[in-house]
């Protein structure tokens, strides 16, 4: 009799200690209890969306990403359930995953499904009033990886704006961040504002898209403080501490967990003269330069999927091998300042777009100064505290 008391009061605990939170956090709870632990997505919480699709047409925003637990793509699923799918609204790197890092996605057609296709990367990165004619809700689902850089976030800041502006409904099927558990980084700031950073948000955010985007509606963070009509599809037995790994590459160049875990701390070399292995079969997993003291690594880059033309094509380059470094809980900043300190010419180190990945010039200005990786830390820290009390609403999990 104690114990179910005991079991009783501890349920009650957790649905209290929640209730700030979206209903979400109650469902997660409660399938717990139910002792289900497998982690199920936004995708694979149908039952929850499903209905809010039935006899209307839909627009859906999503990539290779866009999948279930058992592989079969969003778009596929929702024709199977008769679904009225009127276009597809592709990001960097376009519905299949294919193009390079920046490089133009073009509109088309799916050769599948024969879908128009609508590109969000390029000319066009907010869909059109004429783009979302007779669409009655749209549909976002893409797997971030929880950095500020990384561009899906900031396609989604777009497609809420263009919801906002033509009264369509948003809905957020949410996946795990697999660099939820981190928190670090300098906050944007306005000035450097740009599409690989929008919000004052640290380098690593620690939120999941779906929070990510309660977040850009609650902070007003859209154009003249407009909020979309948002519905967020939770992920389910999900906790952000968890580990997760991605059941498909989220890009072209973040080809396993390893890479996904290195990625923000390596891909501030993008603003540098260094390589993070784009070109090999290691990318965001290595570093080096011709520039950099010889050692016992090296690499070549050559022309490969994801890489057309990659950064010292067909050059040796002198660096580091990271393929094996234990999971980072914090954004790593050693492997930027020994490059920097041991490239040849510290004056061409820095490239204009380092301080746009930053979203601070005070980062490369601590660099060129010698300031500790300790003092570089500690000058975030009120920034990072201030932002998780900001934050705190809108988190699910």
């Amino acid at each position: 009799m104690f114990q179910s008391f005991k079991k009783i009061a501890f349920i009650l605990f957790l649905i209290i200690s929640n209730a700030s939170n979206a209903n979400s956090s109650t469902e997660i709870i409660q399938n717990k209890i139910n002792g289900n632990n497998e982690i199920k997505t936004g995708a694979d919480n149908f039952e929850k969306y499903l209905p809010l699709l039935k006899d209307k047409k839909v627009g859906i925003v999503t990539n290779q990403t866009g999948i279930l637990s058992n592989k079969k793509h969003l778009v596929d699923f929702l024709l199977e359930k008769k679904i009225n799918i009127k276009s597809i609204f592709a990001p960097e790197h376009g519905f299949r995953g294919t193009a390079d890092a920046g490089e133009h996605v073009v509109d088309g057609k799916d050769a599948k499904t024969g879908l128009s296709i609508v590109s969000l990367y390029g000319e066009n990165r907010k869909p059109k009033k004429e783009q979302l004619a007779g669409i009655d809700v749209i549909i976002f689902d893409l797997q971030d990886v929880g950095a500020r850089f990384y561009t899906y976030i900031s396609s989604l800041h777009y497609v809420m704006e263009a919801c906002a502006e033509n009264n369509i409904p948003l809905i957020i099927l949410d996946r795990p961040n697999p660099n939820g558990r981190i928190t670090d980084g300098p906050l944007l700031e306005k000035e450097f504002t740009s599409f690989v950073g929008m919000h004052p948000i640290p380098l690593l955010h620690g939120m999941t898209i779906g929070e990510y985007g309660q977040m850009i509606n609650g902070e007003k963070w859209l154009k003249d403080g407009a909020q979309c009509k948002l519905t967020v599809i939770p992920c389910l037995n999900y906790t952000r501490e968890m580990s997760y790994s991605l059941l498909v590459k989220p890009s072209p160049n973040l080809p396993n967990d390893q890479a996904i875990n290195l990625y923000a701390s390596l891909c501030l070399f993008e603003g540098t003269t260094v390589s993070v292995g784009r070109g090999t079969e290691k990318q965001f997993q290595i570093y080096g330069s011709p520039y950099l003291l010889k050692g016992n690594f090296s690499f070549v880059p050559k022309p490969n999927f994801g890489a057309k033309d990659p950064l010292y094509n067909g050059k040796e380059c002198f660096g580091e091998d990271l393929t094996a470094y234990p999971k980072l809980n914090q954004l790593e900043l050693k492997w930027l300042i020994k490059a920097y300190q041991n490239t040849s010419d510290k004056s061409k180190f820095f490239t204009p777009f380092f301080t746009k990945l930053a979203g601070t010039k005070k980062l490369q200005q601590q660099v060129e100064t010698g300031t500790s990786e300790k003092e570089i830390r500690e000058s975030w820290k009120k920034d990072l505290e201030n932002f998780k009390k900001i934050r705190k609403p809108y988190l699910l999990y």
